[in-house]
């Protein structure tokens, strides 16, 4: 057989995961950086669970969406939106069937690793006063000393006052900071594992150095800035959430921009993409749905995560307001429900290849990643979709023209890692996992391609138009 009709034959039957510029639409170009625009200036305001669900709320009202518990009489187009403590959100466009026949949905989650201070984080050591952390997700302790961090999140007073908290963000602002070792004094430290060079109570920000007076120290002089900017005492401490994160500004990433490197990536990507998506949705055939879930980096626990049932009760209030609700109405309708689990995955990284089997890999700008399977290693606390719901993706995908590939979050035996798909599956509706693939995943600062992103976005809301 001659090489040209090999060559032919592999190309008519074989697959092959191929760069996803080179397949991109000229027309599509120009869309791809613009919406890359837009991401990056919503990942320079949102860094935190809070103040993605504060933006979501603030950008569905201006596009129509109303609040659940004020509408009545859902009729199919119309727009609203679910408000669970102001930590995860849950939007809908009203579809023409009914309910019962389920509905299309995309799930995002919009908590990041991050470093947590503790209830009582204030303490004074060597004239310096600092904050005692607990850091948040699967981080790698050593990439967040000696960079810049800012202050994010909310303080509830003695009188259940609630203050709004965020400083590093501004260019004027002072930004805090974990200190590291000079490499003249660590030898011990550098003879440790990785894990173990930087310890979970070595997280300490530094917040302050000048004293009271000559005999009063550093911390009672915090204290009483802290009392005359923000009307707050230590006590108010016990009651806050206040979270340190990376203090950069979403940039571009090489010589032809074709990337963005942000804090929060995961999974702010996908959460951003998805909103982006359901905004896009008119007049859906079935009822989409767009799920902006908190707590997934410490497995979706909470009345905020994904195994609450918030998103259920979300579903309950469209239902009743739309057609009256009955537990086996409800539980049709979930059963009936079709949804991409919106997480990012690993993409190939060509300094680290040994830890990804290249065949079944993603890899950055080759467009949105499918993942059949999450879990680790025998695929424990995976969703693993069926074939059948794979297929119909796939399809969809290559009808309209989004460019998509298939990967594994790394080696059989290495790792690891899970998303909320297996949560939503539990209803008995048909799930996959649909993300971008990032590099650096849990760093402090995420790299992920313009391409990808705009198929992410692609992808969500052609499935939830229902086309």
């Amino acid at each position: 057989m001659e090489n040209d009709e090999l060559k032919l034959i592999e190309k008519r039957f074989g697959y092959k995961n191929t760069n996803g510029w080179t397949r991109l639409k000229n027309e599509e170009r120009e869309k791809v950086f613009k919406l890359a625009e837009d991401y990056k200036l919503f990942m320079t305001e949102c860094k935190t669970e809070r103040e993605v669900a504060e933006k979501i709320i603030k950008i569905a009202e201006e596009n129509g969406f109303i609040n659940i518990e004020t509408a009545s009489n859902l009729k199919p187009g119309t727009k609203v939106y679910y408000n669970n403590k102001g930590k995860s959100v849950v939007m809908a466009v009203v579809g023409k069937q009914s309910l019962q026949y389920g509905f299309k949905a995309v799930a995002a989650h919009i908590d990041s690793p991050r470093i947590d201070l503790k209830p009582n984080p204030m303490y004074e050591e060597g004239g310096i006063c600092l904050l005692k952390t607990h850091y948040y997700g699967g981080i790698k302790k050593y990439q967040w000393v000696t960079i810049p961090l800012a202050l994010h999140g909310v303080i509830i007073k003695g009188d259940c006052e609630k203050i709004s908290f965020k400083l590093g963000e501004d260019e004027s602002d002072p930004v805090f900071y974990i200190t590291d070792l000079l490499p003249h004094l660590a030898k011990d430290q550098m003879e440790k594992k990785m894990s173990e060079a930087i310890s979970g109570e070595a997280l300490n920000a530094v917040i302050g150095n000048i004293p009271l007076s000559d005999e009063i120290t550093v911390k009672p002089n915090l204290l009483k800035l802290l009392n005359e900017t923000y009307g707050i005492v230590e006590e108010d401490f016990l009651s806050s959430e206040l979270e340190l994160v990376p203090a950069y500004k979403p940039r571009d990433i090489g010589f032809d921009r074709s990337m963005v490197g942000a804090y929060g990536q995961d999974d702010r990507v996908c959460a951003y993409t998805a909103l982006r998506g359901i905004l896009d949705v008119e007049n859906p055939e079935k009822t989409a749905v767009a799920i902006f879930a908190d707590k997934e980096e410490i497995g979706s626990m909470g009345n905020t995560g994904l195994q609450s049932r918030f998103f259920e009760n979300a579903i309950a209030e469209i239902l009743e307001k739309h057609e009256g609700t009955t537990d086996i109405k409800l539980r049709r309708t979930m059963n009936n429900a079709e949804l991409l689990s919106a997480d990012v995955n690993s993409a190939f990284d060509p300094s680290y290849p040994d830890v990804s089997e290249k065949l079944n890999t993603a890899y950055i700008g080759n467009g949105v990643c499918l993942t059949k399977y999450t879990g680790a290693r025998g695929k424990s606390g995976s969703n693993d979709a069926n074939a059948e719901f794979v297929g119909k993706i796939r399809k969809l995908f290559n009808n309209n023209s989004i460019i998509w590939q298939t990967g594994e979050l790394g080696k059989v035996d290495i790792g690891g890692g899970g998303t909320v798909a297996q949560f939503a599956a539990n209803y008995g509706m048909e799930v996959i996992d649909c993300g971008v693939a990032l590099l650096s995943m849990h760093s402090p600062y995420e790299l992920s391609s313009k391409l990808d992103i705009y198929m992410a976005y692609k992808a969500y809301m052609t499935f939830m138009q229902n086309k």
